[in-house]
C-alpha cells in the first residue's frame, strides 16, 4: 500500500463539496511546457471523484515562475498545487507526491545553441570539458544548483530572455528537457534565426518532477496520490506520457548521442529511483525498444 493510501480512506469523508484547486499560470503566452502535467492532474482528480467529490481546477490569476510558485504554495496563497523538481529542502517545506511525472525524462537535456557554436560543442566529451563553458538557466530553477555542484558555470536569467541570449552567443548551452526543446525551438526559430538545436550531446542527471502541495493540505495530497496510482494501474498515466513525449523522444535520437552524466546532490534519500516508471540511461534502449514494439 502506497504511503497515502491509509489516510486517503480516513480523510475522504472530509473532502465532499466542490474543491477549488489552483495551479500556477504559465510564465508567458507561448509557454506550453506543462500541458501534460495539467492533463495528469485533471485525470488524477477525475479518478478520485467517488471518494473526494467534485472539484474545480483553474490556473492562478497571475503568471508565475518557479520561485514565485514555491513561495505562494509555502504561504498557502494563490496556488494549492505546483509541479517542480524535488530536493531535500522542498520535501521538508511541502508534501511531495513521489511519482515522477515524466518518468525522469526531464533529466535528459538537449541544448539550444547559437548555430555557429556547433563545432565548439562537438569537442565536449567529458564533464571536465563542460566545466570550461557556460550554461544558461532560469531564475530560481533547481537545476542551477546541480550545474554548480558539478563545477559548471551558470548564467541565470528570465525564461524568455534565455532564448535570445543563447542565440546571440551570450553563453554556450541552454540545456532543455527532451520534452521541451523541440517545441520551444519551433515556436521561436522565426524570431531568432541563429537559434539551433545541438546535434550530438545529451546531459543526464536524475531529475524527478513531482506534484507538491502545502504541508497542511493532506487531503489534496492523498487525492492526487491515489489518482496517479490508479492511472498507473489502468495505463492512462503511460498514455499521457507517450502522447506528449513520444514524438520528442523519437526525434531526440538518444541512442545516437553521447551522454555525459552529472551528479544530483539535491536528491532526497527517499527518491524512488528503482520504481518501474523510471527511464534511466542504463534501461533506455530496452525501454524504447519495448515501446516501439507495443505501438507497431
Amino acid at each position: 500500500m502506497h504511503r497515502f493510501a491509509a489516510i486517503a480512506l480516513f480523510l475522504a469523508g472530509l473532502a465532499f463539496g466542490q474543491s477549488e484547486i489552483v495551479y500556477p499560470a504559465p510564465e508567458s503566452e507561448s509557454d506550453n511546457r506543462f500541458a501534460d502535467l495539467i492533463e495528469l492532474l485533471t485525470l488524477a482528480l477525475d479518478k478520485t471523484v467517488p471518494e473526494y467529490g467534485p472539484y474545480r481546477l483553474s490556473s492562478s490569476a497571475m503568471k508565475m515562475n518557479e520561485k514565485r510558485s514555491l513561495a505562494e504554495l509555502k504561504h498557502g496563497k494563490l496556488v494549492s498545487v505546483i509541479w517542480s523538481s524535488t530536493s531535500t529542502e522542498k520535501e521538508a517545506d511541502f508534501i511531495p507526491i513521489r511519482i515522477p511525472l515524466r518518468k525522469g525524462l526531464l533529466g535528459y537535456r538537449i541544448a539550444l545553441i547559437d548555430a555557429k557554436s556547433q563545432a565548439r560543442i562537438d569537442a565536449i566529451h567529458t564533464i571536465d570539458d563542460l566545466r570550461k563553458v557556460d550554461v544558461g538557466q532560469g531564475f530560481g530553477w533547481g537545476d542551477v544548483e546541480v550545474y554548480k555542484a558539478n563545477g559548471i558555470p551558470v548564467l541565470a536569467a528570465g525564461y524568455e530572455s534565455l532564448f535570445a541570449m543563447v542565440a546571440r552567443d551570450r553563453f554556450l548551452l541552454y540545456p532543455r528537457g527532451i520534452n521541451e526543446v523541440f517545441d520551444e525551438y519551433e515556436t521561436r526559430k522565426a524570431a531568432l534565426p541563429t537559434l539551433a538545436i545541438e546535434k550530438g550531446l545529451v546531459l543526464y542527471y536524475p531529475w524527478p518532477y513531482y506534484f507538491f502541495v502545502n504541508r497542511n493540505d493532506r487531503v489534496l495530497a492523498a487525492r492526487i496520490d491515489l489518482g496517479l496510482h490508479r492511472m498507473i494501474q489502468d495505463g492512462s498515466f503511460d498514455s499521457v506520457f507517450w502522447k506528449y513525449n513520444g514524438a520528442a523522444i523519437r526525434r531526440a535520437n538518444l541512442n545516437q548521442r553521447r551522454i555525459i552524466q552529472l551528479d544530483n546532490p539535491l536528491l532526497p534519500k527517499e527518491t524512488p529511483l528503482g520504481a518501474p516508471y523510471w527511464m534511466p540511461p542504463d534501461k533506455l534502449k530496452v525501454y524504447l525498444r519495448e515501446h516501439a514494439r507495443n505501438t507497431e
